[in-house]
């Protein structure tokens, strides 16, 4: 099967508003970002005061309302070149890290492996104390051990990059990016 001409950065949100804003500052950087959106990922993004409809205007925006995740069939076509999830829930990297794909972005972080494809997860849960904003606030978390264990072995996976923070996940993306343009450059 013929790979895309211009392939697509797939860009997955989970139920986190942890620097949900920054996040999508990022995606709006890169071009040809495609939202997938856990059922939890859009109620979140109503609490924190995004519309659907706007965003429907700047992004190609899938929405995780088929139970076989039906978007998914796009990753066998070549239409995308990696996967970020941004942000990503304890929830979302513990099922990643087990194997289990049964939400829209944790099957498309299954499909990225599958075509041995990067993936970038901005994991809420990477430190003993996390600053993160809800709705209303600024607020201090302190993820159980579980969480840290998933969010570790995750990171031992291949083709997968795990960030800590927004810069992180920003020099994840550039970095990214530019091994494409070698790879474009010198097929």
């Amino acid at each position: 099967m013929n790979a895309d001409a211009h392939p697509r950065l797939a860009w997955a949100i989970t139920g986190s508003g942890h620097f949900l804003k920054e996040s999508l500052e990022l995606a709006r950087r890169f071009p040809d970002v495609d939202l997938f959106l856990s059922s939890a990922g859009e109620e979140i993004l109503s609490m924190y005061d995004y519309k659907l409809a706007d965003l429907k205007k700047e992004f190609k925006v899938y929405r995780d309302n088929t139970a076989s995740s039906a978007p998914v069939g796009l990753f066998y076509h070549g239409h995308y070149h990696g996967v970020v999830i941004a942000p990503a829930t304890s929830n979302t990297v513990a099922k990643c890290a087990l194997g289990i794909s049964d939400t829209l972005p944790t099957n498309i972080f299954a499909q990225a492996g599958k075509r041995r494809l990067p993936a970038i997860v901005f994991a809420c849960d990477t430190a003993p104390e996390v600053e993160t904003e809800s709705p209303s606030e600024w607020v201090t978390t302190y993820p159980r051990a579980i969480d840290l264990q998933y969010s570790k072995q995750l990171a031992t996976f291949e083709r997968v990059t795990i960030a800590e923070s927004v810069e992180m996940l920003n020099l994840a993306l550039q970095a990214h990016y530019s091994n494409l343009s070698h790879i474009q450059a010198h097929p």
